[in-house]
């Protein structure tokens, strides 16, 4: 209690090495404006101011564009250029945001930095003092752990991504091991992502899968019947992402039906090389209109429910995935969704194969590009089949909807606070 009576709010950091547009920050951005909605003090504690980061509608800090504000704060992005904030310059009580990264004049040697780094850490959870810390990634997690150590601050790590590569490097995979036991909770994904761990770290997880993106829910459905001939891939181009599995499968599919055209949405260090895949099959739209029986390239691009939405059959063809945003999103548009069945099991998370959508066994690329052929052979042959599956994606709306995310993430707080 406090001196008014009052109950003292209960306070979250959360802390991430930036704010920049990528999945797990928006995840922990939303997680922040829903814990603040609700009468939770909350605190952003990020390593880097980034230039490219989500605005948040109840940010109790202000970016500046120089030091001459009286306000102003110096604080680096993370190519460590010197950025200004001013912490107390937005929404008054508003949620709060501290910078954890290593001033030019408190650096030294490589090891003297790690243990400097822990140390500001340390420091930043004394002085705002939480009732809980929520860390995502990798290096960050273990960083978290160790520098709670001793405080009697629980801390929840959440791991993003497949765990295998989270933790790839020898030396972060050992803290890893040593130090999650010692964290109040591990939040992954997936069942699968949750397996990869030995008993003791797996008696700590809890299986926490995204929401889907409040666009998606709230954006009207196309009706089956009424929706282009079109094909879309979302995501980074990139090896991992894998788009030239779907764009040998297409090449197959538009001989057979060409009124289907494939649209990719995103950018990456493999366009080029997709780019001339296209050209070598004769496939490539370099007009940018989408002729009829052509792959287009659209970039990065916002707004992607309102460019999909139309849109008859989303593929997803990554190698590894975590709990893939841009499925969930799709088929919360009620597009006819096919997947690879990657690890570590987000698309078998959400799903049923045959029922919401089709799964691609993880094979040699040859045949997964043909399976995918054959996926979409059968959808583009029986519209019947393709409605039902669509119809039947719209269930994620419910099951993932951000409410129902949100309050479990609240209910598994509160037990651990």
């Amino acid at each position: 209690m406090t001196g008014g009576g009052k109950l003292r709010k209960k306070h979250i950091a959360m802390y991430i090495g930036s704010l920049n547009k990528g999945g797990a920050e928006r995840v922990m951005c939303n997680l922040a404006e829903y814990f603040y909605s609700i009468g939770y003090k909350v605190t952003l504690a990020t390593t880097y101011l980034s230039d490219d980061e989500y605005e948040l509608p109840d940010a109790g800090w202000k970016v500046l564009e120089d030091e001459d504000d009286e306000n102003a704060v110096k604080v680096l992005s993370p190519d460590e250029t010197e950025r200004y904030v001013d912490l107390t310059g937005g929404v008054p009580m508003g949620i709060g945001r501290v910078f954890t990264a290593l001033m030019p004049y408190e650096q030294g040697n490589r090891l003297q930095n790690f243990h400097r780094r822990i140390q500001k850490l340390t420091n930043t959870w004394e002085r705002i003092k939480p009732d809980l810390i929520l860390s995502f990634l990798g290096k960050n997690n273990v960083m978290a752990i160790q520098s709670a150590l001793g405080l009697d601050i629980p801390v929840v790590v959440s791991v993003r991504a497949t765990p295998s590569e989270e933790y790839a490097g020898t030396g972060l995979n050992l803290a890893m091991k040593t130090l999650f036991p010692g964290a109040a909770g591990v939040v992954v994904q997936t069942n699968g992502a949750m397996d990869y761990f030995g008993s003791l770290i797996k008696t700590k997880c809890k299986v926490l899968p995204n929401a889907v993106n409040e666009e998606f829910i709230g954006h009207d459905i196309v009706p089956f019947d009424e929706r282009k001939k079109v094909i879309v891939s979302v995501g980074r181009l990139d090896e991992n992402k894998n788009q030239k599995i779907l764009i040998n499968a297409f090449s197959y599919a538009v001989k057979k039906y060409p009124d289907y055209r494939l649209v990719l949405y995103g950018d990456g260090p493999t366009r080029d090389l997709l780019e001339r895949l296209c050209r070598s099959l004769g496939i490539l739209d370099e007009t940018g209109k989408g002729a009829a029986g052509k792959v287009t390239f659209m970039g990065s691009v916002d707004r992607i429910a309102d460019r999909i939405a139309e849109a008859e059959i989303f593929v997803l063809t990554s190698r590894t995935e975590g709990m893939p945003n841009a499925l969930i999103e799709a088929m919360a548009l009620g597009l006819c969704c096919i997947s690879t069945d990657c690890p570590c099991g987000g698309p078998a998370d959400l799903i049923v194969n045959g029922r919401n959508g089709i799964l691609i066994p993880m094979e040699s690329d040859v045949n997964m590009a043909m399976n995918i052929f054959h996926a979409l052979e059968r959808i583009m042959e029986d519209p019947t089949i393709a409605r039902k599956m669509a119809a039947s994606a719209l269930e994620v709306r419910d099951k993932y909807n951000p409410q129902v995310i949100n309050e479990m993430w609240r209910k598994y707080f509160e037990e651990l606070m």
